[in-house]
């Protein structure tokens, strides 16, 4: 039996609580969400964008929610038995609480950022560290304000590995919740045209990344892209930080962990690297000369903890493409099977880029077709429309049969392609939705992506609903 997450007495400790009734026991996890909440978990009231978590608290406590973590301006208007941990600032208390637990850790803690990359990459670090020890990185990509702070506060004192993602929309982002992690290692994935509406420039984009540097543990380690245009930035970000070891990755001839080569296939890629100097050859589960990409700064990051590099190597075999981010699924159509590609959760110039080139690489069979689904990406600012427009490239390129598209902003990839490619066009992806179910067809291979804004997801659960998955013995 695993030992509960926290005592009563050192959560309370640790958030800086008054306690309103009787002490709680064990405290078996942590929570924001009464949808999701266990029994003997930690409830944390805080406030949304749209909702005042202390709408919640009797719902939680119902529940079997072992503690209420309330703030000193709604105490009064709670009452029975409790138990409450009562605060001035319910976010800012979790933030002590996961610093608390930060400062317990005798684990390895790796710190993810970039413009690209981001899970992909923290997913796999999940995947190559638990096969060595026990592991804890944060369900989905919870790398905000208080994304961060809830996983340090779900992080067991026990593990051996902790990894964390730490996401940013606006200038100053970064820095805070890097600080709150106080990682050994850091990595930055890559710096892209992403959140372009609140930066004025790449350069900017790579001081805000960068700003993870800062906030290593004295003597950490930091991971960044050689091959980037921003690579010497990144690099004077990180030497002006307590780093004591600088790693880079990537293609370039100078790079510590150089890629060789690799083969790109539909559904896996081998790869040569060289990993200090060290040769190392494995296969990928996941698709795309991205993942390839990334998955050196996995193993940077494996050899920067002490870890086992072999052992890392092998499992990322068994990486796969989380729903959202490239899992597949195939399906039955009238008169056969066909590919659904769920690339719904985010879109940008390099993930979409890339998100083509992987349909590009995938057969089809009889009368198939290679479909691409896209939505608006958003947050570029100006650049937005001509960003779009630059995409037609890499559909020609590619060999895509049939472009469907949505979004104002998609409307000038679409406009621009040839009348052959052109499948559908719709304001909204609401009203693509049908045009795109009542033209797949047996053999096709179908990419579906876009911001998580332009409302994607729905077409992907749309198809899904409509066609039968074929039987996996099939």
């Amino acid at each position: 039996m695993s030992a509960p997450l926290w005592s009563g007495e050192a959560l309370i400790a640790a958030l800086g609580a008054r306690l309103v009734g009787a002490m709680p026991g064990a405290i078996t996890g942590a929570s924001i969400d009464t949808r999701t909440i266990e029994p003997g978990e930690a409830f944390f009231a805080i406030l949304g964008e749209a909702r005042d978590g202390h709408d919640f608290v009797a719902g939680a406590l119902d529940k079997g929610a072992g503690l209420a973590v309330i703030d000193e301006a709604h105490a009064d208007a709670f009452s029975g038995a409790g138990p409450y941990a009562v605060v001035s600032d319910v976010l800012k208390a979790m933030e002590r609480a996961g610093v608390a637990r930060r400062a317990e850790l005798k684990a390895g803690v790796v710190a993810v950022t970039g413009s690209v990359g981001k899970t992909g990459t923290k997913e796999a670090l999940r995947l190559v560290l638990s096969r060595q020890g026990k592991t804890h990185a944060p369900v989905a990509s919870y790398n905000n304000h208080w994304g961060v702070p809830l996983t340090l506060c779900r992080t067991p004192a026990d593990v051996r590995y902790g990894v964390y993602e730490i996401g940013m929309s606006n200038p100053g982002e970064i820095l805070p919740l890097a600080k709150q992690v106080t990682p050994d290692v850091a990595v930055v994935t890559t710096v892209q045209p992403v959140h372009l509406a609140a930066f004025a420039s790449l350069d900017d984009i790579a001081e805000e990344k960068g700003s993870i540097f800062a906030a290593l543990k004295a003597g950490g380690t930091a991971i960044l892209n050689a091959d980037i245009p921003q690579a010497g930035l990144l690099r004077r970000l990180a030497e002006a930080g307590p780093a004591g070891r600088i790693v880079t990755f990537g293609e370039s001839a100078d790079a510590d962990v150089k890629l060789l080569s690799c083969a790109l296939k539909a559904d896996v890629s081998t790869v040569d690297a060289l990993v200090h100097g060290r040769p190392v050859t494995y296969k990928l589960g996941s698709p795309g000369k991205h993942i390839v990409l990334n998955s050196l700064a996995v193993l940077a990051a494996v050899e920067a903890l002490g870890a086992d590099l072999a052992l890392a190597a092998l499992a990322l075999s068994d990486l796969v493409p989380p729903a959202g981010r490239g899992a597949r699924q195939s399906l039955e159509a009238p008169g056969g099977p066909f590919t659904l590609i769920d690339e719904s959760y985010n879109g940008n110039p390099a993930s979409m880029r890339a998100a083509i080139e992987n349909l590009g690489r995938i057969p089809v069979s009889g009368r198939g077709r290679r479909i691409a689904v896209l939505g608006d990406m958003l947050e570029l600012g100006p650049s937005g429309p001509a960003l779009h427009e630059e995409l037609a490239e890499a559909v020609l390129a590619n060999g895509v049969d049939k472009v469907f598209a949505c979004g104002p902003l998609m409307r000038g990839l679409y406009d621009g392609l040839p009348s052959a490619i052109r499948g559908a066009y719709a304001a909204q992806a609401s009203g693509l939705e049908p045009l795109v179910l009542d033209a797949i067809r047996a053999g096709d291979v179908v990419t579906v992506k876009g911001s998580l804004g332009s409302r994607m997801g729905p077409i992907v659960k749309a198809i899904a609903a409509r066609f039968p998955a074929v039987p996996a013995d099939e």
